[in-house]
């Protein structure tokens, strides 16, 4: 049964341990409403799960902590249990999926616990761990369907009400929906006039199905680049809290996750993993009801490896259209290249790379295609300089 005591209890428990991170004023990043940012992706091991994790591990007797415990997890989860195994003194066992960011398997590693690595996805290590617990006698530290982890997690909203008491509007990310269930509890029972969303990405939409349709769902399929979220079924008692508490639930794309994170690393300097970047995704793109309101988005993990960043940053640029592709028809005689570049270079457009290729055995003997690959502001500039290169008297191949 969770309730206020159970959870101003784990923030008692916590003091010391988990931070009481930041909740930084946002001006640039959703211009509808007054924006916090409440920055999870600076807790000790970079995201909220060493919250619920200790909290759990801190409430066992002395014979459970003597038999260690068992766990599973795409990574933040892991790591919040090993450090928290390694601040105890108590052996631990987690089971990791392989698809985890290396950067994660790694962190959690250096702790010094047992790491089992499981083919699949997130739920293919749960189910591991679920047999290996059955033979032993290790206690399983749910990463998200316990009453003592939702509890820890709900320490968050205690932090938010602390420093806002009068918010409009928390937005929380989802994934089994352990931390929205504890935020929105804690939120609602201290507020109850403060409305509580959650966002979800979109191939990874198991709380949402199951919101819509009054029961619980479990998908066949994921398919996000947010692993710390991508679950295939929420909990049990975490559906149940969200019927209760919260009051709307949303996806954003995968793209729209990219951005939010290129956004958060330009105009706040946070870098943020893809769960951790949901809640702000939905806050910029519109998927809720926040105009004029006094809203807090958490970002949950900055745990994001540096292969994936790269790629991240990539497709931020593209779907802004910061970074932009033309490909022009042109015949192949001096001076041609000269006056494209002179176009985009006064319009204020960096090229970045130019590929000239030859336009095939049914073209014009002498005809070439120009590709070339140019740095813009936003998806506007771009669409006035192809204007203007049409304008000269310039052909877009058709893609």
């Amino acid at each position: 049964m969770l309730t206020l005591d159970r959870v101003y209890q784990a923030a008692y428990t916590l003091n010391g341990v988990a931070r009481k991170t930041d909740l930084i004023l946002s001006s640039n990043i959703a211009d509808n409403c007054e924006l916090y940012l409440k920055a999870e992706n600076l807790q000790i091991t970079g995201s909220f799960k060493v919250r619920g994790a200790y909290f759990k591990m801190a409430m066992l007797t002395d014979e459970e902590k003597a038999n260690g415990v068992i766990a599973c997890s795409a990574g933040n989860h892991a790591q919040g249990v090993a450090l928290s195994a390694q601040r105890s003194g108590i052996k631990a066992t987690i089971f990791i999926p392989s698809v985890a960011p290396l950067s994660k398997i790694e962190a959690t590693e250096r702790m010094g616990v047992e790491i089992k690595l499981i083919d699949g996805l997130y739920d293919d290590a749960f189910d591991a761990a679920v047999s290996f617990q059955k033979e032993n006698d290790g206690v399983f530290v749910h990463p998200f369907d316990d009453v003592d982890v939702i509890a820890g997690q709900g320490t968050i909203g205690l932090e938010i009400l602390e420093s806002i008491s009068d918010l409009d509007a928390v937005i929380v990310p989802i994934g089994g929906g352990g931390l929205i269930s504890g935020v929105a509890f804690t939120i609602k029972k201290l507020n109850p006039d403060c409305k509580v969303y959650g966002v979800q990405a979109k191939g990874a939409d198991s709380m949402l199905g199951s919101f819509k349709s009054n029961e619980r769902k479990c998908l066949r399929n994921i398919s996000t680049f947010a692993d710390g979220i991508a679950v295939k079924s929420p909990g049990a008692i975490t559906y149940e809290l969200c019927r209760q508490y919260v009051d709307e639930i949303v996806s954003v794309t995968d793209d729209e996750i990219a951005t939010a994170i290129l956004t958060l690393m330009e105009q706040q300097k946070l870098v943020s993993e893809g769960a951790g970047a949901v809640a702000v995704a939905a806050a910029m793109f519109n998927k809720l009801p926040i105009k004029g309101k006094k809203v807090c988005a958490i970002v949950s993990g900055g745990n994001i490896d540096v292969n994936i960043l790269s790629r991240v940053i990539n497709r931020g640029l593209l779907s802004t259209g910061r970074l932009s592709e033309l490909k022009i028809e042109m015949l192949d005689k001096p001076g041609q290249l000269k006056e494209v570049s002179t176009i985009i270079a006064d319009m204020g457009a960096n090229v970045i790379k130019v590929i000239h290729n030859p336009r095939g055995e049914n073209a014009d003997i002498i005809g070439c295609f120009l590709n070339i690959s140019i740095e813009t502001k936003n998806k506007s500039h771009f669409l006035s300089i192809k204007q203007a290169i049409q304008n000269a008297g310039y052909k877009f191949a058709e893609e």
